[in-house]
C-alpha cells in the first residue's frame, strides 16, 4: 500500500498558496485492507474512506470508462493493481495531476510542472471531453488563477464539446456548485468570459449571454455593451469582498436589458420590470439558493430605484424601504446597496468614483426604524388606518432626517 497527496493541495504547494483541503490516493490496496485499518467507507459510486484520526479522504487509485453522458456517465474500476500514472491519466488539468508522496517525491506524468511554471491550463489528454463539468472546472480555474492562459488546444476541445452537445448534459446542481465557487473568485468575470468564449454560457445562461453586443448607456459608458459593464461590476464585487448572494444577482441584474427594443436602445427603458421573469428562469434552470434568488430579484427590480433616490421625495423612499421589506430585513437591504455600488462602479474609468449620496437609503431606513410602530397603532380606532399611519410616520421621519420634501 502507498499513499499519495493528490490534486489541489500539491498544485497550491507549488504555487506557494496556502492548502485548504488534502486528498490522497492510495495504490496497492483494496477496500478491505483500508477497512481492516480502521478507516471509513464514504464513498457511494468509487471506494472513497475518511482517515480513522484526520478524517481526510482517501480515494483508491482508480480508472473510469465512458458509458453515458453527463459526468454520472462513467464506469470505475478500483483494484490493488491501478497504477498511479492510471489514476492521474483521470485528471482534469496537467496542474491537477501531480502526485507527492510521503517522502516528498514528486510523480508528474503529464507536465504539469511546466504548466504551473509557464501559467496555462491545459487538459490531460482526450478523456477530458467525456465530463461537461470539466468545462465548467476550467473556467473556474482561469476566475481564480487570474494570470493563467487556457491553452489553445484546451479551448478548442472545450468548444468542441458544447457544439457536440455534451455541454447539454450538465444537471443544475453542478453548474451552480461551480458557478457559486467561480464567482466567489478574486477574478469572477473570467469564469464567465471563458464559458461564453467556448460556446457554453449560451447553453447555461442564453439570457446573460444575449447581453454582450447590447449598447450600455451612452452617458454611462459608449465604449462597453451591458455584458461588458455587468462583468466589470461583477469584479468590483469581488474586490469588495461581497457574499455570494450579491455576486449572484449582481450578476443577474440587467438581464432586461437583453429584451430591449432597438427603437429604444442605449437607454432600455423598463428593463427592470422586463427582467425579472429571465431572473426567475435563471434561478430555477440553476436551482439557485432562495436567499441567491430573492437578492437577484431584488436588486433586478430596484437597482434603477436606487439609483435614482436622490431625486425621491421622502415619502417616495420611505415606500422603497417597505417595498423591500428593509425594515423586516435590514442585512438584506444593505446587500440591495452593496449589488447596486457595483452596478455604479461597473463602467470604465468608474471603479473609484464615489457612490453619489451613498449614505441616504442607509440615513432613510435609520430614521424609518425610529418610528414607533407599536404607539401608532395604539393610537388608530380603526385597524385598517394602521397601515397608511404607519407609512406616513415613516416618511416624516425620513424627510426630517435627509431634509427632504416629504
Amino acid at each position: 500500500m502507498r499513499i499519495f497527496s493528490v490534486g489541489g493541495a500539491v498544485r497550491d504547494e507549488l504555487l506557494g498558496l496556502p492548502v485548504q483541503d488534502r486528498d490522497f490516493v492510495v495504490v496497492g490496496a483494496s477496500p478491505e485492507a483500508m477497512l481492516a485499518r480502521g478507516f471509513r467507507p464514504v464513498g457511494k459510486d468509487f471506494p472513497v474512506f475518511l482517515h480513522p484520526v484526520t478524517h481526510e479522504e482517501y480515494a483508491l487509485a482508480r480508472t473510469e470508462r465512458k458509458t453515458g453522458h453527463g459526468y454520472k456517465g462513467f464506469a470505475f474500476h478500483a483494484s490493488p493493481e491501478v497504477t498511479l500514472e492510471e489514476d492521474l491519466a483521470r485528471r482534469d488539468l496537467t496542474i491537477n495531476a501531480i502526485a507527492r508522496a510521503g517522502d516528498g517525491t514528486l510523480t508528474d506524468p503529464f507536465g504539469g510542472g511546466a504548466d504551473l511554471a509557464a501559467r496555462v491550463l491545459r487538459h490531460v489528454g482526450p478523456a477530458f471531453a467525456e465530463d461537461p463539468v470539466r468545462i465548467l472546472r476550467v473556467a473556474r480555474f482561469a476566475a481564480r488563477f487570474g494570470d493563467f492562459s487556457i491553452a489553445p488546444e484546451t479551448m478548442a476541445l472545450m468548444r468542441q464539446m458544447t457544439e457536440t452537445g455534451e455541454a447539454d448534459h450538465l444537471v443544475a446542481e453542478r453548474v451552480w456548485q461551480e458557478l457559486a465557487r467561480g464567482l466567489m473568485e478574486a477574478t469572477p468575470s473570467r469564469m464567465i468570459r471563458t464559458l461564453r468564449e467556448c460556446g457554453a454560457l449560451k447553453r447555461i445562461l442564453p439570457a446573460l449571454d444575449r447581453l454582450f453586443g447590447v449598447p450600455q448607456r451612452a452617458d454611462y459608458h459608449p465604449e462597453i455593451d451591458t455584458g461588458t459593464h455587468v462583468l466589470l461590476a461583477l469584479d468590483c464585487a469581488a474586490r469588495e469582498g461581497f457574499a455570494l448572494p450579491v455576486r449572484f444577482a449582481v450578476l443577474l441584474h440587467d438581464l432586461g436589458k437583453g429584451l430591449t427594443p432597438a427603437a429604444d436602445l442605449p437607454r432600455h427603458p423598463g428593463h427592470e420590470a422586463r427582467g425579472l421573469a429571465l431572473v426567475e428562469e435563471a434561478c430555477a434552470r440553476l436551482k439557485a439558493p432562495a436567499e441567491c434568488r430573492d437578492l437577484a430579484l431584488l436588486v433586478a427590480r430596484h437597482h434603477g430605484d436606487i439609483r435614482r433616490g436622490p431625486e425621491m421625495r421622502a415619502s417616495t423612499i420611505a415606500r422603497l424601504l417597505e417595498k423591500t421589506d428593509a425594515l423586516r430585513r435590514p442585512q438584506r437591504f444593505r446587500q440591495l446597496l452593496e449589488a447596486c455600488d457595483c452596478d455604479f462602479h461597473g463602467r470604465l474609468g468608474w471603479q473609484d468614483k464615489p457612490v453619489p449620496a451613498r449614505n441616504l437609503f442607509p440615513l432613510a431606513l435609520e430614521a424609518a426604524q425610529s418610528v414607533d410602530a407599536a404607539s401608532i397603532a395604539r393610537g388608530c380606532r380603526r385597524r385598517e388606518d394602521i397601515p397608511e399611519r404607519l407609512s406616513a410616520a415613516r416618511a416624516a421621519a425620513v424627510a426630517a432626517k435627509l431634509g427632504k420634501e416629504a
